[in-house]
């Protein structure tokens, strides 16, 4: 299928100042949890995952991001939940996306919308480069 909220996600990371590799599509599931891996062991210092976070019993990103977290960062995911009903988006609250770090890796799962990835995004960008930047021991 096509990736419709990839773009929007790496043009984001770029204007914040993260050199950024091509989107990776794989179904939901173990498959998000080995290219969590992936991109952690291959350096990366942020990674969003698209999509998995409802209530179907095929959205399962939460759950494998859990088991790979060291220490959750539940401010972010409920900040983006909470924007998202701001914005006249009940079912917001039904996300249950996670954030948190692996390694030295900040990881959140975004909704799969476009629109809830604009959301997200809004609520990443005054905090993600600190939170990489906390992750790796600089403060500032």
């Amino acid at each position: 299928y096509e990736d419709t909220t990839g773009p929007l996600i790496i043009d984001f990371l770029r204007e914040l100042g993260f050199t950024v590799d091509a989107p990776v599509v794989v179904p939901d599931g173990e498959p998000v949890g080995a290219a969590i891996t992936a991109a952690v062991e291959g350096g990366a210092r942020v990674v969003l995952t698209t999509g998995g976070t409802g209530l179907t019993p095929t959205d399962r990103t939460p759950e494998v991001t859990r088991a790979l977290l060291e220490a959750e960062i539940p401010g972010i995911a409920e900040a983006i939940r909470a924007y998202g009903v701001a914005q006249g988006v009940p079912t917001a609250v039904l996300s249950r996306g996670l954030a948190g770090v692996v390694g030295s890796c900040v990881v959140v799962n975004l909704p799969g919308s476009r629109g809830g990835v604009k959301d997200g995004l809004a609520v990443l960008r005054p905090v993600l480069v600190h939170a990489a930047e906390q992750v790796v021991g600089s403060d500032h």
